[in-house]
């Protein structure tokens, strides 16, 4: 009955472990949820007030597929200004999110035949967007020693004639680490030169911590930006998961058919969510910094308290809100903690705190916790995974 395509497609993970959290929660249950990748804190209230405004004067009806042109046009100054980054309108697509724009690169740009490389641990819908395309996903395992970072040579011995695409995220989900520049002119030097195109993810890149600077692979030359789409949103710096808005910017022949796939499924991003991403982009931003330096303690407190609990081990994050701690010094103490997923339903279900195993990530070795919740639950719920692994 169901399509090939239906069979093989596996939900989200994340999103998994957050609903079985909920529904614990529902029947009363107090759980401490690390799981999904959303900030608690509440979108602004100049944007909130944007969006009652476009609603108020009757902004509610169809608009242009691609979004609306003030938007576009705040969206490029957001590249030239943040990214020093120069596109037109023809190179801009505004879609109902950032995982929708990259569901579109993949439906434009690869098919049957086509491989795209995904460095190892990946967001969990990568894999899933290139397969639903009909292309092959070539992972390519990376280090906790190399920062997570794809090495130029690890690189080049993945690339092949059918190779079209490399998907990048930087800040990482799920690692919580980032690209210097050294990388990625490296990456940058293999694009160009093997001729396959750069889909860099840069959602998290509002969200950097200790000096560390966002580079878009883009901006290093004309060369690799005519290889490069570039995608972000207002979800994750702006508190607007649930308003769904997302953009990607690339060259203007991929952008038109990335329109005409949208099109066809969704047609416009919500038009009253894009008078509020239109607030966020110009309005004061006063607030991302707020977030930010609450996210800065959080990291702290989260990552201090993971590596003081034998048999975890975990990197400082420098981006994103996420620390991915190595777990695999924990496995073989009991059957019921043999694996990272073995690991995340015994904490779910001993000590009610839910979070995300490094299997949906591609590497078994780590878990990962999202610290986009309060010093009050991150404490409380250290507490309980120090608790339930002292038994141990």
């Amino acid at each position: 009955m169901l399509s090939n395509r239906a069979k093989n497609i596996k939900p989200s993970p994340t999103l998994a472990i957050d609903s079985k959290a909920k529904a614990m929660k529902a029947s009363g249950v107090d759980v401490i949820s690390f799981g999904v990748g959303e900030p608690d804190f509440d979108t602004p209230e100049n944007i909130k007030e944007a969006a009652i405004k476009a609603i108020r004067d009757g902004f509610t009806k169809y608009t242009a597929v691609g979004g609306i042109d003030k938007l576009k046009d705040a969206i490029i100054e957001k590249f030239q200004k943040d990214n020093a980054l120069s596109y037109k309108r023809e190179e801009i697509l505004v879609s109902c999110g950032a995982k929708h724009s990259l569901y579109n690169i993949m439906q434009a740009l690869l098919g049957p035949g086509d491989e795209a490389i995904i460095p190892s641990p990946y967001w969990v819908s990568y894999p899933e967007q290139v397969m639903l395309a009909g292309a092959e996903p070539v992972y390519v395992r990376t280090f906790e020693k190399d920062s997570f970072r794809l090495e130029p040579e690890a690189l080049r011995e993945h690339i092949t004639p059918r190779t079209k695409a490399l998907i990048l995220n930087s800040p990482s989900n799920p690692t919580g680490l980032t690209y210097d520049r050294r990388s990625l002119e490296a990456i940058a030097e293999l694009a160009i030169k093997n001729n396959f195109y750069i889909i860099s993810d840069e959602i998290y890149e509002k969200l950097l911590y200790d000096g560390t600077e966002h580079l878009s692979i883009a901006s290093i030359g004309e060369e690799i930006k005519q290889r490069a789409i570039v995608v972000n949103g207002v979800s994750k710096a702006y508190a607007m998961t649930g308003w769904r808005i997302g953009y990607a910017a690339g060259p203007a022949q991929l952008i038109k058919a990335m329109t005409s796939i949208q099109s066809q499924s969704t047609s416009n991003p919500t038009s009253i969510a894009q008078m509020a991403a239109l607030e966020a982009l110009k309005g004061p931003q006063d607030s991302v910094g707020s977030m930010l330096a609450e996210f800065g303690k959080r990291r702290k407190a989260l990552v201090e308290g993971l590596n003081s609990i034998p048999g975890m081990r975990c990197p400082m994050p420098t981006g994103a809100f996420y620390a991915f701690p190595n777990t695999k010094a924990l496995y073989g103490k009991s059957p019921e903690i043999g694996s990272s997923s073995k690991l995340a339903m015994y904490l779910l279900e001993k000590a009610n705190v839910a979070l995300v195993p490094g299997d949906a990530f591609g590497d078994d070795d780590f878990i990962r916790l999202s610290y986009a919740t309060s010093i009050k639950d991150i404490e409380r719920g250290l507490g309980r995974i120090r608790e339930a692994l002292a038994r141990f």
